[in-house]
């Protein structure tokens, strides 16, 4: 098998990748309910809810390892991925912003960003094109996020680690946001190419008046 099929998505399913990807997913709602427990009046299990966060940064690393050392790549593997990537950002987005822990104008960032794209992925469909691969930098964007997360989340408190724990959460939020959005711009570059070399093409669906625009989840 050449190393370029190698690398190429297949159809498989029962893989370690898509396992750990799923397991990432079911901890999505255990995270959301540690995190919101002190909302509804009970006792904080801030310590637990960063535990999930820190075992779902580790996998998020280690599936794509797996995937690439093992050839394990595939179709089902690059949409449960970015989905769990984006699901722990909302559900810590949502539970930090609930305990006032960090600004609504941080979650209108960050949610709007996912929001637009959805916009060019519908372009990206219509002309007959499905996800384009994870970007490395949309990858160091949710790795600095999921580092963010967890510091803030330690952050809340009024001691002096606290104050720590929170000036390097926000450095980490900061230029994970940046990244986000640079990799989203990134990857309208290189739907739009995908786009413009399908038209020329004469590609079903495609046409060459086109809007040649349009991103997936980087």
């Amino acid at each position: 098998m050449s190393a370029q099929s190698a690398d190429v998505p297949r159809d498989r399913v029962w893989t370690i990748p898509n396992a750990l990807s799923v397991l990432r997913l079911l901890g999505v709602p255990l995270f959301l309910w540690l995190v919101l427990r002190p909302v509804f009046h009970g006792p904080h299990m801030d310590g637990w809810a960063i535990l999930v966060l820190m075992v779902a940064g580790f996998t998020d690393y280690l599936d794509g390892k797996i995937a690439r050392a093992f050839h394990q790549t595939s179709r089902i593997g690059t949409l449960l991925d970015p989905a769990a990537d984006r699901l722990y950002i909302l559900a810590t987005l949502v539970g930090l912003a609930w305990r006032d822990i960090i600004p609504v104008w941080l979650v209108a960032i960050l949610v709007g960003r996912d929001l637009l794209m959805g916009i060019p992925l519908g372009l990206l469909r219509r002309h007959g094109h499905g996800p384009l691969p994870v970007h490395y930098m949309g990858k160091a964007a949710t790795f600095n996020l999921l580092y963010a997360f967890p510091l803030l989340l330690l952050g809340d408190g009024h001691d002096t680690l606290n104050d720590l724990a929170g000036a390097i959460g926000w450095a980490f939020a900061i230029w994970g946001t940046t990244l986000y959005w640079l990799a989203a711009a990134l990857y309208v570059v290189q739907a739009r190419q995908v786009l413009r070399a399908g038209s020329e093409r004469g590609e079903p669906g495609t046409s060459p008046e086109a809007p040649a625009n349009g991103m997936s989840s980087p």
